[in-house]
């Protein structure tokens, strides 16, 4: 089991052991604040992780700290799995945004977070962590970023460990690749992610997600040009567009290029005809 780390003054890495994707085996939470205090990412579904969660959100509350609620990045199993049984245990609230509350029946949302709010956490002095809407990896997916320090909570828009999956029917290529520019904007100092370590060039790591995930739209719209007139499924432009993946992450990258094919298809650069996809020529 892996302990806490205090990261800087008022912010707390706790990883719990979740059903991630590897290469990934925890997801980090967060405790925000030096006086009132946001607890980021209740995650783990594991009885003895919860246990060890439960004992460090408790030992931030006995040393004079207030526990104010339980912040969702998004919906996703490997980001939730705690949510209701440490809202119960705690007493807390648990904030999110609304996309994120319709797609969780069994976890009770008290307070739906819009783009551009501020959570501000009494503190000696008051502390504001400003909400962000980045859809793309999941429609209701939420960043915090603190200004002043130039923080940003970021879950599962990058990571320092694995890769990020967008899946085509619970994300959007297009949107992501947006949120990630906007993101490097910010000129964070430093990026805490859901999976890995602290990230201490961030802007760096959202441009370079930018181009690896357009040069890898690149190869699947040159893998589908191959095959012609006759189209192709995605099965068929795995191997080619993802020769550099090992096989056995294929039925992975399969989900990947498809979010890819169907941000062409918007795009104009692609047609799609049931399960068959056929590259259109160039304007």
């Amino acid at each position: 089991m892996l302990r806490p780390v205090d990261v800087t003054r008022g912010v707390s890495l706790f990883p719990a052991r979740t059903p991630t994707l590897p290469p990934a085996t925890h997801t980090n939470s967060y405790a925000l604040g030096e006086r009132d205090v946001l607890l980021v990412e209740p995650a783990t579904p594991h009885a003895d992780e919860r246990a060890a969660w439960l004992e460090w959100a408790r030992g931030l509350a006995s040393s004079g700290r207030r526990l104010v609620a339980l912040f969702l990045t998004h919906h996703h199993r490997d980001h939730v799995g705690g949510a209701a049984f440490f809202a119960e245990a705690l007493g807390l609230p648990i904030w999110a945004h609304e996309a994120t509350a319709a797609r969780l029946d069994d976890v009770p949302v008290a307070r739906t977070l819009r783009d551009g709010e501020a959570l501000v956490l009494d503190a000696p002095r008051p502390q504001a962590w400003h909400v962000l809407h980045t859809p793309g990896h999941a429609p209701g997916h939420l960043c915090l970023w603190e200004p002043e320090a130039r923080f940003l909570v970021v879950g599962d828009m990058v990571a320092s460990v694995g890769t990020i999956l967008i899946e085509p029917t619970d994300g959007d290529m297009a949107e992501y690749l947006a949120q990630l520019v906007r993101l490097a904007e910010l000129h964070a100092s430093v990026a805490l992610p859901a999976h890995g370590e602290p990230i201490a060039a961030p802007t760096e790591l959202f441009e370079r997600y930018v181009v690896h995930r357009l040069a890898r739209e690149a190869k699947v719209l040159g893998a589908l040009a191959s095959h012609g007139e006759r189209g192709a499924r995605v099965v068929d432009l795995v191997p080619v567009a993802y020769a550099d993946t090992p096989a056995f992450l294929w039925p992975i990258a399969a989900l990947s290029l498809e979010s890819h094919l169907v941000k062409l298809v918007r795009d104009g650069l692609v047609e799609r005809e049931g399960a068959a996809f056929r590259a259109l020529p160039p304007p």
